[in-house]
């Protein structure tokens, strides 16, 4: 891993040069050798920048353009041309489509880390080993005599402190003080770990026949439920994801199961978010009893806990891996495809890109695949993720990731409504920088609409991404073409957002909120109760996951929570890809922004007991990478 640089003077006269070619003869075994760029000095004093940022292995040669991005039109040589075509016929022969379950988005064609192209590996493999990282994390969790516990209950609640004396912090201490209470549950569908399940309540579904007599004692501006429902002040969670999606079967000495609750919330004069009413099945009926908040204590208590083992499902299954991580590697894929190095679009992406395919192509090989690591503590292991992936993709459709359309399609746009969502109010702002920045950068390279149109490997990256890396599902909606700059730029804003901001969002607030196990219990031993009055603290504890799998489950979100070694966040774009001075200055400008974003949001925080970061661009990693 050491870093030299080299002269080499050449007395030629070599005239223009349109290339440069780098060949690399094979001595050792382990001889790969990285080439970040090349400057050339020119006999009139001139420097030309040749980036790199590529892998030379074994024999192979590796050929370069000067650093100026180029659309096709630009290309006017042979040479130039035939370069461009080369490289992306190379690129198409590396990065191919393979489909790793029925009804997922593509992938790549890659069963390992190992097979993957050198240029899209980690700098180690080792730092990037889920089995090694989560048993390190249990055992710097100091929880490991706990760890193959498995069938063994835990006492009590004060008994899951046992495992928390050593990974406090200031969200998750506070979690673990005032989950039991309605204002926590409430508050976690704003700013929690995943907060996109709630959604504005304009008519109560039949499946869910809540009387406004049911609710009456928790209503307090003097109105019926239904004239709440008609001033805006009702929403709604329904896991109806979850229906039918096969429990966790792996082990037969324990029984697991799942439920598809939904869940009536009430927004409250002090502009809190109350829980109303839980049914923990979609289909209404004497056995699938609606609990309120005037049941005994233990009932109520229990249907919330549901509630928030079925969210931390939808969680980390659809929020978290496939609307992140997986659409990301199906931008990356196509990225490789369709655009080579020179274009603008392709400069622009790489960094978002970085380690994403690493990281998935990992997580299929230990952590989602068959006896993985998720088969360990989760209640959808053992297929049920994947059942929940496949009938998540036919409500993902590309409108759902601008953020502020999906925000404005569940009713939650009005900060005067919702006025402490800071979900919705960080991302809009970061949401809004980095379209600005984007949109200072397609004005630099494409002039006009028309531009864009005949721009036919942005349209051709467009049209694998739908077709190939979406499967061409109808119900999807992604675009097969691009017709304007605007166009442009909110697609290229989709990915970058998506592989940085978004994800930042849902992933690293899971140890803070799903570290106290009752707050975010990764399955549930006993099943869903069908009468009211029964349920008492001993259930509870039997229902919840027993040590073996709590302690996993703490290892799983304590990992996922670390940022990677050497992180780089967003704006930060140490390998020079561009050298035209007017992207530069955009991106000097697009760091001020997200410097005066991150300063508002930490002015915002001081002394808040749960201060909200996670859109804080201090704290966001470029791309996908853990």
């Amino acid at each position: 891993m050491s870093v030299d640089s080299y002269d080499v003077t050449v007395v030629e006269n070599l005239g223009e040069m349109e290339l440069v070619k780098i060949e690399k003869n094979k001595y050792w075994v382990q001889d790969d050798w990285y080439c970040k760029y090349i400057t050339v000095k020119t006999p009139s004093g001139d420097y030309v920048e040749y980036p790199c940022f590529r892998w030379l292995v074994d024999n192979k040669e590796v050929v370069l353009r000067d650093g100026r991005a180029r659309l096709p039109k630009d290309d006017k040589t042979r040479l130039e041309k035939q370069h461009r075509r080369k490289e992306l016929e190379s690129r198409q022969k590396t990065y191919r489509w393979s489909e790793w379950q029925p009804g997922f988005p593509m992938s790549i064609d890659a069963n390992t880390h190992k097979e993957l192209p050198r240029d899209i590996q980690f700098d180690s493999e080792k730092g990037v080993d889920f089995v090694l990282n989560y048993s390190k994390a249990i055992e710097n969790l100091c929880v490991n005599q706990f760890m193959h516990m498995f069938q063994s209950s835990w006492n009590d609640f004060a008994d899951f402190e046992r495992i928390f004396v050593r990974i406090k912090n200031t969200i998750s201490e506070y979690v673990m003080q005032h989950w039991k209470e309605d204002f926590m549950f409430g508050y976690q569908y704003l700013n929690g770990c995943n907060p996109v399940m709630i959604q504005k309540c304009t008519k109560l579904p039949e499946k869910f026949p809540v009387t406004h007599n049911m609710v009456a004692d928790c209503l307090e501006r003097e109105m019926t439920l239904e004239e709440e429902i008609k001033a805006g002040n009702i929403y709604l969670a329904d896991y109806e994801l979850m229906e039918d999606i096969s429990p966790n079967s792996t082990d037969p000495c324990t029984l697991q199961y799942l439920a598809a609750p939904i869940c009536l919330l009430y927004n409250n004069s002090q502009s809190k978010i109350l829980p109303l009413a839980i049914q923990l099945g979609q289909t209404p009926g004497k056995d699938n009893p609606i609990f309120l908040p005037s049941d005994g204590q233990y009932d109520w208590m229990l249907a919330k806990i549901w509630v928030r083992s079925s969210d931390f499902h939808i969680h980390q299954t659809v929020t978290h891996l496939l609307r992140t991580h997986l659409v990301s590697e199906v931008f990356g894929v196509a990225m490789f495809r369709q655009l080579p190095a020179i274009h603008p679009a392709y400069k622009l992406l790489l960094p978002h890109i970085r380690f994403t395919i690493a990281i998935n192509t990992k997580a299929r090989e230990q952590l989602i695949c068959e006896f993985g690591i998720f088969d360990k503590a989760n209640g959808t292991g053992g297929g049920g993720h994947v059942e929940m992936i496949q009938k998540a993709m036919r409500s993902l459709t590309f409108r759902s990731l601008c953020f502020p359309d999906a925000i404005k399609a569940r009713g939650v746009d009005s900060p005067e409504d919702l006025p402490y969502y800071y979900y919705r109010d960080d991302g809009n702002r970061v949401w809004d920088a980095t379209k600005s920045f984007v949109w200072d950068v397609v004005c630099i390279y494409y002039d006009s609409d028309d531009t864009v149109q005949k721009d036919e490997e942005i349209q051709a990256f467009v049209k694998d991404v739908c077709s190939f890396g979406m499967q061409d599902l109808d119900c999807c909606e992604f675009p097969k073409s691009l017709k304007t700059r605007e166009d442009l730029t909110e697609y290229l804003t989709v990915i970058i957002f998506t592989a940085s901001a978004h994800h930042a969002a849902v992933n690293f607030g899971q140890y803070d909120w799903c570290s106290w196990i009752p707050n975010a219990p990764p399955t549930m031993r006993k099943p869903p109760p069908t009468q009211k009055g029964v349920v008492d603290v001993k259930f509870i504890i039997e229902s919840l996951p027993d040590r073996g799998r709590s302690c996993w489950h703490l290892g799983a979100v304590w990992a996922l929570s670390q940022f990677q070694e050497n992180e780089l966040f967003l704006g930060m774009y140490p390998d020079e890809h561009f050298i035209e001075k007017p992207v530069k200055e955009a991106m000097e400008s697009f760091r001020k922004r997200l410097a005066e974003v991150s300063s508002a949001i930490k002015i915002r925080n001081e002394g808040k007991k749960l201060p909200y970061y996670y859109f804080s661009p201090d704290r966001i990693p470029n791309s996908v990478a853990v």
